[in-house]
This record gives structure tokens, sequence and C-alpha cells, in this order.
């Protein structure tokens, strides 16, 4: 389950990242710490997200 879940991350952390950033730009905060603090957000919040779905496929 651990290859799958990084198989997983990969994918994960990349949409959830973007959308985080996208968040950011749409509501105005557009300088660099809100951008770097919502790709932030996104990669923590992918790890128990990742694991989650690899459990549920496996």
């Amino acid at each position: 389950m651990p290859r799958l879940m990084m198989v997983l991350f990969s994918m994960i952390a990349t949409t959830l990242m973007g959308i985080g950033i996208v968040i950011a730009l749409v509501t105005g905060y557009d300088t660099l710490r809100p951008i770097l603090i919502a790709a932030a957000i996104g990669f923590a919040v992918a790890l128990p997200v990742s694991w989650f779905v690899a459990a549920a496929i496996d």
C-alpha cells in the first residue's frame, strides 16, 4: 500500500496545491506568502487524503 499511496500522492498533492493557489488568487491574495501558504496547506492535506484513497483502493 505505501507504493500506491506515493503514486496517488503525486497526483493528489499537485491537484490540491493547485486548487489552493487558485483560491488564494481569486480571493485577492496575490503576493508570495499567501500563495506559498496555500500550496503548503494543499501539500499537508494531500498526505492523509492519499492514504485514505489508497486504503479504499487496496
